[in-house]
């Protein structure tokens, strides 16, 4: 990212699932950047301006939420005997009118950037529904990087988003940095622990280590909110060392507290009137399912987790319908399905649901902590 915002005509985007970190990222690149940002240290502060899409935005509406963010001083002599200076303060969107196009932006961003460094953060590009908006962004990309315009525009988005973007103008790819935003190794989702023990002079013992990393599936935000229950459960009962014991109450804590959305989907993929049915125990082995750098795992990485679950041998058949009953509206579309027959492929359509599901499982009795580490212990937790 910082050599993107370094290089002119180089623009960014940055995609990965949901609840990875994207949007953090963003956040902290500020501080990886000098003041002035090039090698003239007296130049004034980088200017970021940063904006989050909805669904009904337009082109406009877009980059009327840029420019809002950024104040344009404008100098002028007062009328009168005495000549007098006085400053009048601006929006940049109140300079380029109601319906900006691809070129206002240029020639505005042009002269803003002329003296400092300027990135612009979209924020959740997914989020765009009109075809004609991403064609223009795409488009506003394209002429910022043949204009050599001294300001990067960074994409932020699930990785569709990325294909969406280079399908509008498939020449912006040359000048596009495509920065993938993967899930948090074991190492880095134990950091987050050990970085925050200390600050506490808490202690978290290896065996809550490899629990609560193997339930965050790599997410920081399950690794958060895991150690926050833990520790105050710790905490209660005048501890200095987080166990299992503590884990299992955060579980139980994370599961109780959890969105409503994830409760309701939960409930829709698996309710059932049989009580022979399998929906509970099949969801659970999809999220135990050996995922792929995208997070997508084929019908045959089922077998094992739910032979497990269930303590005896189950093949395809056994659960095939259930994965595609999961991708139907009755069953809340909990998985999304790409590829063709017979190699069909399946994720999480919402990535949270995942840890969501194990942790369920584990409150619900499906599977006990034994099994579940000797499930997922052989991938480096």
């Amino acid at each position: 990212m910082v050599d993107a915002i370094n290089q002119d005509g180089q623009h960014a985007v940055i995609f990965g699932e949901r609840g990875v970190g994207k949007t953090s990222l963003s956040n902290i690149i500020a501080t990886k950047l000098r003041a002035g940002g090039r090698a003239d240290v007296s130049a004034p502060d980088a200017l970021a301006p940063k904006v989050t899409c909805e669904s009904s935005d337009t082109f406009a509406s877009l980059w009327r939420k840029v420019l809002s963010e950024i104040d344009l001083i404008k100098k002028k002599a007062a009328i009168g005997f005495h000549m007098t200076v006085f400053e009048e303060t601006k929006t940049a969107a109140e300079v380029v009118g109601d319906e900006p196009t691809p070129d206002d932006i240029r020639r505005l961003l042009t002269l803003i950037g002329g003296d400092r460094l300027v990135y612009i953060v979209i924020d959740e590009f997914d989020r765009l529904v009109e075809p004609a908006t991403k064609r223009a962004v795409a488009d506003t990309i394209k002429t910022f990087s043949d204009h050599a315009v001294p300001t990067t525009i960074i994409v932020v988005g699930v990785s569709d988003s990325v294909d969406a973007l280079i399908a509008e103008h498939e020449s912006i790819e040359r000048c596009l940095v495509q920065i993938p935003m993967p899930r948090m190794s074991p190492d880095e989702s134990a950091q987050i622990l050990t970085t925050g023990g200390k600050k506490l002079k808490i202690v978290f013992s290896p065996d809550a280590v490899n629990q609560i990393v193997g339930l965050s599936q790599g997410l920081p935000h399950y690794t958060h909110l895991l150690a926050l229950h833990a520790v105050r459960s710790c905490i209660d009962r005048k501890g200095e060392e987080v166990t299992s014991d503590d884990v299992n109450v955060a579980v139980k804590k994370a599961v109780e507290n959890a969105q409503q959305s994830l409760k309701a989907t939960y409930y829709k993929a698996v309710t059932s009137p049989r009580k022979d049915a399998l929906h509970g125990n099949v969801l659970l082995a999809c999220a135990l399912a050996e995922p792929d750098q995208f997070g997508y795992f084929a019908a045959g990485d089922v077998r094992e987790p739910l032979s497990r679950i269930m303590g005896r041998e189950y093949d395809f058949a056994g659960y095939a319908k259930h994965l595609r009953e999961f991708g139907g509206t009755e069953r809340g579309e909990v998985l999304l399905r790409t590829g063709v027959k017979h190699k069909f492929r399946f994720r999480f359509r919402n990535p949270l649901m995942q840890p969501h599901v194990i942790m369920q499982g584990l409150v619900d009795k499906r599977i006990d902590q034994v099994t579940l580490q000797e499930i997922i212990g052989h991938r480096g937790v």
